[in-house]
């Protein structure tokens, strides 16, 4: 006699925990019920294909356990969570960034925690250990990093001829919304997004004078109307990217840069040159991998470079 598969709850509505869970699932063959909101929708689709939505009850009490993620920008985790402890359900959530652990898991000032917590490499763990000493911390291999390199593969390199010059992908991180509906006020970091786009075209010629291009992609959360100011402004200089694929787009560029998008993480395990271009008003990033450069520091090496001449 054949024992029944598990059956999981997914519920998501970011962009980066989608990414993640939803590369868990093909990996793992889950069956799964869904609850999805947001992003998550298209993510989950376009993956998955023919993914049909439960109501967040109906998830809870048909599944045997729940795997969520956990979102800036809607409290459906939380919520999840909290039936899911009303139900007596098994809950893990998988952290897919690398900041504001404890905020992820509080709505309206309480706070709900699952009883598993999942991090995708030994960065975030060794951060979530000292968040939540009383939660069980698993160090699950990133199901949608090891996916990401694989597909990053197939993509056919830039032409050269049809397009010249260093292009830079700028990955939007939309820290000023999330910033206001955690803290209501969109600098609690000291910077937004703006400001780390316009910081790296004030000091582009640090990185390279060649630039000819700088695509924008927004946030999967954000108005792709959201950086016509940039490309107005700027001209030919800036165009508004998002049309194709993340992997396309980091693809077609030779340099990423941004503040603290997962989307930077993605290039760097593409093998792209990315930089932190964070300005100096903004907290230091969270992103601490050797590889990502950091604009404020080759800033300094230019200055004391000149100097010396």
């Amino acid at each position: 006699m054949t024992s029944r598969q598990e059956v999981v709850g997914i519920v998501c509505h970011d962009a980066g925990g989608a990414e993640i869970i939803s590369s868990y699932i093909l990996q793992n063959n889950l069956t799964v019920n869904y609850y999805l909101e947001g992003p998550a929708i298209k993510i989950f689709e376009r993956k998955l294909k023919g993914v049909e939505c439960k109501s967040l009850s109906d998830v809870v009490n048909d599944s045997d356990w729940l795997l969520c993620g956990t979102s800036w920008q809607s409290d459906i985790e939380w919520r999840a969570l909290q039936e899911a402890k009303s139900s007596r359900k098994r809950s893990i959530s998988f952290l897919d960034h690398w900041v504001n652990y404890l905020e992820r898991f509080t709505f309206n000032g309480r706070t709900i925690f699952p009883d598993e917590i999942w991090v995708g490499d030994t960065y975030a763990k060794s951060i979530a250990n000292k968040i939540f000493p009383d939660t069980i911390i698993k160090l699950v291999n990133n199901p949608y990093l090891s996916d990401v390199c694989e597909e990053f593969q197939k993509i056919p390199p830039i032409d050269r001829v049809r397009v010249p010059g260093i292009r830079v992908l700028f990955v939007s991180d939309n820290l000023g919304e999330a910033s206001a509906f955690q803290f209501g006020y969109e600098k609690h970091f000291g910077y937004t997004d703006d400001d780390v786009l316009n910081y790296f075209i004030k000091n582009k010629n640090v990185i390279k004078d060649s630039i000819q291009k700088i695509i924008i992609r927004p946030h999967p959360s954000e108005s792709p109307n959201k950086y016509n100011w940039a490309a107005g402004r700027y001209e030919e200089l800036v165009e508004i990217g998002g049309g194709l694929s993340l992997l396309e787009e980091i693809a077609n560029s030779d340099i990423v840069i941004g503040g603290d998008s997962m989307a930077m993480v993605v290039a760097l395990y593409c093998g792209k040159r990315v930089i932190n271009c964070i300005p100096p008003n903004g907290n230091q990033s969270i992103l601490q991998f050797d590889k990502i450069e950091k604009i404020q520091q080759l800033i300094v090496n230019n200055k004391t470079l000149h100097q010396d001449n």
